[in-house]
């Protein structure tokens, strides 16, 4: 039996433009990382809605609430709900068993499949106790060549006209820390 792999990439996609506004094949930047990144804190905050909405009766309203609010969340962050909902409420019952309780087999069933789509690796990585969002920037050139000439017969004049003007750009790729920091 083969054994999945999972990556997941950030990519980006670079190229040049001339000053008719005509493109350069890609260059592509691929950052690859063991999991997607993970708001912990919007983790934690959607742990306590979800108690409150199953607190208590829960109206067809608020049932279907936690359901479009799970659904909506996504594999790694519904695997930190879950993470947050057992560390701070399992004592009123574990998260799966509540989500069936109150939403359904059916519907807790679809939410709970989406647990699956991670590999090991990653669902490890999201039962440390603390995760950071972290934000790292990436520096480039962003350049653009302008024609100062409008027209030329002779390549030499034509090359001599061009402009080149660069600006140095930031794009911002969002990852986690798994775990307490360590002192190195």
């Amino acid at each position: 039996m083969r054994r999945k792999e999972f990556h997941y990439a950030v990519m980006f996609r670079l190229w040049a433009v001339d000053n008719t506004g005509r493109r350069s094949s890609p260059s592509e930047v691929t950052i690859k990382t063991p999991c997607p990144a993970v708001d912990d804190v919007k983790a934690q905050e959607i742990a306590d809605k979800i108690y409150n909405l199953f607190n208590g009766y829960t109206s067809g309203k608020e049932q279907q609430t936690a359901y479009n609010m799970l659904m909506d969340l996504g594999s790694p962050t519904l695997h930190r709900v879950l993470y947050h909902y057992n560390q701070r409420y399992e004592s009123f019952g574990e998260f799966t068993w509540r989500c069936e309780d109150e939403l359904g087999p059916r519907k807790a069933g679809l939410i709970l499949s989406q647990l699956d789509d991670l590999s090991g690796w990653c669902r490890g990585l999201l039962q440390e106790p603390k995760i950071g969002l972290r934000r790292a920037s990436l520096k480039f050139l962003a350049c653009r060549y302008t024609d100062t000439k409008a027209f030329s017969l002779s390549w030499m004049e034509l090359a001599q006209g061009l402009h080149k003007s660069c600006d140095e750009q930031t794009l911002s790729v969002m990852y986690n820390d798994y775990g307490e920091p360590k002192e190195i």
